[in-house]
C-alpha cells in the first residue's frame, strides 16, 4: 500500500458521481474552492494540505449547457497544477470520459491528432497518471501519453444487466468493424460468465464525404436476442442502423449498451425507434445532460461507482490492476 494518505478530489460539474464513488471508498470528498471572476477568468484550489498525499483528480471531460469540454478540460489542468505547487505526492487524473480521445488520426491532410494534444497538456500540467474507461481507440490512448495510463472496461456491468434479459439466446453486435473487439470481449465475458455459447455479429461500415453507409452484415440473430455494444451513442444514427439490420435478418429484440451516452439534441427522435427494446448506458455522462423525451423511457443508467472506487483502491493499494479487474468479473 502507498504510503502517502489517499485523498480524492472533484470538480463541482462532476460531483455527484464523485460522491457515489467517495462512499465506496467510505471517505469524504477533499473541499476546494472554484471561484469565477467578473472578466470571465477563474482560479480553482485545495482548501486543506495535500503535501505528500495521493491524490486523485475525479472529472469527466464533456460539455453540458452549464460548461464546454474546454472549460472543463481547462479548470482541470489547472487545478492539477495547483496541487502539484501545494506539493501533492502523487497526482492521479480520474476521466472517466476523456474528451477529444476519437480524435486520434489524421483522416483529412494536415488533420491534428488532439487526443496527443490533450495527452501533453495533461502532462504538463503535473498530473502522474490518467485513468479513463472505455477508451474510442485504446492503443492511441495509451500511445498518446508518456505518463502511465488505465483503461478500464464496463463489460462486467452491462454482463450483469444481459443476465436480466432473461434465458434467451444472444448475439453480441458490433456496430461497425472500429468496435469488433469490444463485442467479442463482451461475448468472451458473457459465456465466461454463464457457461451459454454467446454468438458473435458485426456491420459493416463506409463513411465516404460525410455519409455513411452500410455494407456486409456478417454472424447470426436469426431468432436471437441482439445485443448492440459501443463506446457511446452520440447521434443515435449508428445504432439504430445497426438494429434496423439486425431485425431484417430475424433478431427478435434488439438491446443497446454503450458506456457514454454522449447525445445530442436530435439523440431523442433518432432514438425513439421501435426498432431498439432498450438501451442502457453508464453514468459516466449526466444522463440529464440532454432530454430525450420519450425515447427516455427506454433509458436506464447504470452507475460506474463501484467500478471506479475499485480502481483508485487498487491503484492506492499498488496492487495489479489487471488482477484486481479480472477478480471483479470471474463468476
Amino acid at each position: 500500500m502507498s504510503s502517502e494518505p489517499l485523498a480524492v478530489f472533484s470538480l463541482k460539474s462532476g460531483r455527484p458521481l464523485a460522491e457515489r464513488v467517495a462512499a465506496r471508498l467510505d471517505l469524504e470528498l477533499m473541499p476546494h474552492e472554484e471561484r469565477e471572476f467578473e472578466w470571465g477568468q477563474h482560479k480553482t484550489r485545495p482548501l486543506a494540505s495535500v503535501r505528500g498525499r495521493d491524490v486523485y483528480v475525479l472529472c469527466s471531460l464533456y460539455g453540458d449547457a452549464t460548461e464546454s469540454v474546454n472549460d472543463r478540460l481547462c479548470r482541470m489542468l489547472f487545478f492539477v497544477g495547483a496541487l502539484r505547487d501545494a506539493g501533492a505526492g502523487r497526482i492521479t487524473i480520474v476521466a472517466p470520459y476523456l474528451c477529444y480521445s476519437r480524435k486520434d488520426r489524421r483522416t483529412n491532410p494536415r488533420d491534428p491528432v488532439t487526443t496527443r494534444y490533450v495527452a501533453r497538456l495533461i502532462e504538463a500540467a503535473g498530473a502522474d497518471r490518467i485513468v479513463t474507461i472505455d477508451v474510442h481507440n485504446r492503443a492511441a490512448y495509451e500511445n498518446a501519453f508518456r505518463i502511465p495510463t488505465e483503461h478500464l472496461e464496463a463489460n462486467s456491468l452491462f454482463v450483469e444487466r444481459c443476465g436480466a434479459l432473461g434465458d434467451r439466446s444472444l448475439t453480441v453486435v458490433s456496430p461497425d468493424p472500429g468496435g469488433f473487439h469490444r463485442a467479442e470481449a463482451l461475448r468472451d465475458a458473457l459465456e465466461q460468465a454463464s457457461g451459454a455459447t454467446v454468438d458473435l455479429a458485426m456491420l459493416g461500415k463506409h463513411r465516404k464525404g460525410g455519409v455513411v453507409r452500410t455494407e456486409a452484415f456478417v454472424g447470426n440473430v436469426e431468432g436471437r436476442t441482439a445485443v448492440i455494444v459501443d463506446d457511446l451513442i452520440v447521434t443515435g444514427t449508428t445504432l439504430i442502423r445497426a438494429a434496423e439490420a439486425c431485425r431484417k435478418r430475424g433478431a427478435t429484440a434488439v438491446h443497446v449498451m454503450a458506456t457514454h451516452g454522449m447525445f445530442t439534441a436530435a439523440a431523442g427522435s433518432v432514438l425513439v425507434s421501435p426498432l431498439v427494446d432498450s438501451i442502457v448506458i453508464t453514468d459516466s455522462i449526466s444522463p440529464e445532460r440532454i432530454d430525450l423525451g420519450p425515447a427516455r423511457g427506454k433509458l436506464s443508467v447504470i452507475s460506474i461507482a463501484p467500478l471506479l472506487a475499485r480502481a483508485i483502491s487498487t491503484l492506492h493499494r499498488e496492487r495489479s490492476m489487471t488482477e484486481t479487474m479480472e477478480e471483479r468479473s470471474s463468476p
